[in-house]
């Protein structure tokens, strides 16, 4: 898959299909367009085009909503390029960008840069200055501009719109069940190896504490999951273990932290950047008496994520 950042080195596209939206977790909803797109290209003999934003529209357009994000863009280009899509384009999304009226984000962005043959898109998209342009502006633009406009199915969007919902709310309460059916794949993020207290090392479960660059970046409730590990060093090897997300109330924490015991591991990866697959929630962040009851329920907790 090609990525391009800046509009002015766009090539000329050969019969370019192209859709346009944020894909935020790629999940199965979005997977049904993808597959749309890509036999619309087949039939043509042209090639796949996704447009997005970084960052999201809604960081720039109402920052107070506090938004999370289920993909950061380096994990969205990693998804849409497993998918065979040809090229991605990533808009920054500026205030400037925001202020083109529907008609320009037509004709000084659309045509000018990706001359399009194929749009797809949804009947609820929405673009431009104050959201005015939509699906009948870019019918009404089609003969002018010589693009074919259809339509993403109605079932699609609503789709895409309730996964993508209901996949957030499961990620935030710890429901990976259901997070993961919905994105067709295991949710994961990254994060950076940082020193913590050692206490995990002085019970026998020594851990990677976990610092997240991205801070749009959603992660998963308070609780203990089962987890898959890859590490930047050893990119070919996936690791088992389980990790803790929570304020660790048994040892009197006051700081959210995320850490992770990898099993049968025991390199010093400080600095390096563990990519975390959440497979299954164990159970919820709880206090206990002492360590010696948090080290009997660590090893339950470990019998049951090596099981996964």
């Amino acid at each position: 898959m090609r990525v391009y950042r800046n509009t002015e080195a766009l090539p000329l596209f050969q019969h370019a299909v192209l859709t346009i939206g944020t894909f935020d977790g790629v999940h199965t909803g979005h997977q049904q367009v993808i597959t749309q797109m890509k036999k619309e290209a087949a039939q043509i003999g042209g090639e796949t085009v996704i447009i997005t934003f970084d960052p999201h529209p809604r960081t720039v357009i109402d920052a107070a909503s506090g938004i999370r994000l289920i993909n950061t863009t380096e994990e969205k280009k990693e998804l849409l390029s497993l998918k065979g899509i040809d090229n991605l384009v990533i808009i920054p999304f500026t205030e400037n960008f925001a202020r083109l009226t529907a008609e320009e984000y037509i004709s000084e962005f659309l045509i000018r840069y990706v001359h399009p043959h194929t749009i797809i898109i949804g009947y609820d998209h929405h673009f431009g200055k104050g959201r005015t342009g939509n699906y009948d502006l870019l019918k009404k633009f089609s003969g002018s501009y010589h693009y074919v406009l259809k339509e993403i199915p109605a079932h699609v969007l609503d789709s895409i719109s309730v996964s993508s919902t209901r996949i957030r709310e499961a990620i935030a309460v710890g429901d990976m069940e259901t997070a993961n059916i919905l994105l067709g794949y295991t949710f994961f993020f990254s994060g950076t190896v940082i020193e913590g207290n050692k206490l995990g090392r002085a019970i026998g479960y020594p851990t990677a504490n976990l610092e997240i660059k991205d801070s749009f970046k959603l992660i998963p409730g308070d609780a203990v999951y089962a987890v898959d590990v890859i590490s930047d060093d050893a990119p070919d090897y996936l690791l088992k273990g389980m990790m803790n997300i929570g304020y660790r109330p048994t040892l009197g924490g006051s700081k959210r932290i995320i850490e992770v015991n990898i099993f049968d591991f025991d390199r010093l990866i400080y600095g390096h950047t563990l990519k975390i697959f959440v497979k299954r929630f164990l159970r919820n962040e709880q206090r206990f008496s002492g360590l010696e009851e948090l080290k009997e329920q660590l090893g339950e907790d470990r019998r049951r994520a090596g099981e996964m």
